[in-house]
């Protein structure tokens, strides 16, 4: 069902009824019923707006509960409705994509369905590629599922440093933090299940980093270098920008060590913001 996820789908009016949607429950969500306070919004700001022509943009960000994504950016002064500027995102086949009818909604909301367990090199991550091709913005989990835990940052999986690697045109990499939405839909709330609406009167804090520079040429090089000698079981991954499926290994693996860093230093940011306004 890929062609709901258009632009010019009914003209691209069944996209922005969603987004108008789907914004206005975020802004609701965020900014009325609970209290959300950001750290360097400016800066995802002005890169969801403003970026160079045809350079994409990759968010990363911590995954809490099924309610981050659409409500970590129904902030105030965030452009939630604008069906244009609004992020792609990778999400669960399993959750998202269950039905027709849920696919179609999902769709239109810009959402690209991921298998999970079905390896970076699966079919709707070229679709993602397409998307970083066409110089949009995506956001990903790199996760991999909610983790509600006050825990130092999971391991993360390679999906999203394949996806920087293979763009044709490097994209801008933001990293986020956020805590509190494991406040508003806890995955065991009652009788092990999720509430059926959003809790109020909670505390939401996002962190924004700044963006994470890769000098992809010279990590090549130093994954083309350190995989002569590693050993591994092989997965059949053929060659990708002139490096082999070991080569490939090392350097998903440094991106992704990379990226985890910075995600972990914003968690300890957002943990030392949080205590000096308490």
């Amino acid at each position: 069902m890929e062609w709901a996820g258009r632009a010019n789908h009914l003209g691209g009016i069944p996209r922005k009824v969603i987004f108008m949607a789907v914004g206005g429950f975020s802004k609701l969500v965020a900014s009325f019923l609970n209290s959300t306070s950001v750290h360097n919004a400016e800066t995802l700001v002005r890169l969801v707006r403003a970026r160079p022509p045809g350079v994409p943009l990759i968010t990363v960000s911590n995954h809490m509960s099924t309610l981050d994504d659409p409500v970590m950016w129904g902030f105030k002064g965030f452009p939630t409705t604008d069906a244009n500027l609004a992020r792609w995102v990778l999400a669960a086949e399993d959750i998202c994509f269950k039905n027709s009818i849920l696919s179609y909604l999902f769709r239109l909301g810009k959402c690209v369905p991921i298998t999970r367990g079905g390896g970076i090199y699966q079919e709707h991550m070229n679709e993602a590629l397409d998307r970083l091709s066409d110089g949009e913005w995506l956001h990903t989990f790199p996760e991999g599922k909610v983790y509600q835990g006050d825990l130092p940052i999971r391991r993360l999986k390679w999906g999203t440093a394949s996806l920087i690697v293979r763009a044709p045109v490097t994209p801008i990499v933001l990293p986020i933090v956020h805590h509190g939405f494991q406040e508003v839909m806890p995955e065991n709330f009652i009788f092990g299940r999720r509430p059926p609406i959003p809790l109020c009167n909670k505390n939401i804090r996002i962190v924004v980093g700044e963006p994470i520079e890769f000098n992809l040429t010279k990590m090549r090089q130093m994954a083309t270098s350190f995989s002569r000698n590693l050993s591994f079981q092989p997965l059949g991954w053929q060659s990708t920008n002139g490096l082999d499926e070991a080569a490939q290994r090392c350097l998903y693996s440094a991106i992704t060590e990379k990226i985890q860093t910075a995600m972990e230093n914003l968690r300890t940011l957002s943990k030392n913001l949080f205590n000096q306004k308490v």
